[in-house]
């Protein structure tokens, strides 16, 4: 990636309209991150401490719960550190590695969300066939692949937004560094540009959300056909998590980079709770609607506990 751009660093303005509030949402935001990373951190340790748990579900779980610590990590500890009274500088190559990996990481959970709404509809709609269909090789390749594919279209999108210079402004009106924000410091004329992410950052999603969509609606039918009520209230309450988290992570990408006319209040808004409050949100949503992780989280915790105590 060829850097013609004579801007060096930029200066991160912060969540626009929140004068004066830096030490409450330093607090806040401190808050939502540290739950984060302890929720995530003990659905992993629920996950690997139990032998129960080693199955491709759990596989895909837990790489969720990796990319849920590490997704937020990506602007949160830069925007707590100006937010305790720190620089708001950050340099060039620091802009561009929170783009890329904000987007790797995002695009990675998206593709990760399909794998298991496909994990999901072969448990349900072919359960006889589902341990040779999903064998280890095969869940590999694709927790493997959710991640390559991830890379491939976060070195797209960062490429499409740093291979233009930066010779004017470095005042960048964001919390931190992402596509709308940065190609309205660009010194030329972004508009096929925007055009070209526009398209890239919603189709992707808009794929996978399609994808997602099918399996469900199998999956519907396939445990209507289920004559035991507690069989269609099993099934139903295994994909009722998913679900709810899928609607957690795609709502704020519709929200944020498919607006006729962005706000950028409501943008920031929504880009941090996206950030800190979904992952947190969803490594509970996991933990407490499942009776298994509960029961193995319970055995962590316990163990914790006597250790402490000792």
């Amino acid at each position: 990636m060829r850097n013609t751009s004579v801007v060096t660093e930029f200066i991160l303005l912060g969540i626009p309209h929140t004068e004066d509030l830096e030490t409450m949402l330093f607090v806040l935001f401190l808050s939502f991150y540290i739950f984060t990373l302890m929720g995530n951190l003990l659905n992993l340790l629920a996950v690997i401490s139990s032998a129960r748990l080693h199955t491709p579900m759990y596989l895909f779980l837990c790489k969720l719960s990796v990319c849920d610590i590490f997704f937020p990590s990506v602007s949160s500890p830069k925007m707590l550190f100006y937010l305790s009274g720190n620089s708001r500088a950050i340099s060039y190559a620091g802009c561009v590695s929170q783009l890329f990996f904000y987007h790797f990481l995002g695009c990675t959970e998206c593709f990760l969300y399909t794998v298991m709404a496909y994990d999901r509809f072969v448990a349900i709609c072919y359960p006889l066939r589902y341990t040779i269909i999903m064998s280890h090789r095969a869940c590999a390749i694709l927790a493997m692949g959710t991640s390559f594919f991830g890379c491939i279209q976060a070195i797209f999108l960062t490429t499409l937004t740093f291979q233009l210079p930066y010779c004017g402004p470095n005042e960048v009106d964001y919390y931190f560094c992402d596509i709308p924000v940065m190609l309205k410091l660009a010194c030329v004329d972004t508009s096929a540009l925007e055009m070209v992410g526009f398209i890239s950052v919603g189709l992707m999603p808009l794929s996978c959300f399609l994808l997602i969509l099918t399996s469900y609606s199998c999956i519907v039918y396939s445990i209507l056909q289920i004559r035991s009520t507690e069989g269609q209230r099993r099934a139903f309450s295994t994909c009722s998590a998913h679900l709810t988290a899928i609607l957690l992570s795609f709502m704020p990408v519709v929200l944020i980079y498919l607006q006729p006319t962005p706000n950028p209040w409501l943008n920031a808004t929504v880009q941090v709770l996206n950030n800190l409050v979904t992952p947190m949100l969803t490594s509970l949503i996991y933990s407490l609607r499942n009776k298994e992780v509960k029961y193995s989280l319970k055995k962590v915790l316990q163990q914790v506990a006597l250790i402490s105590e000792k």
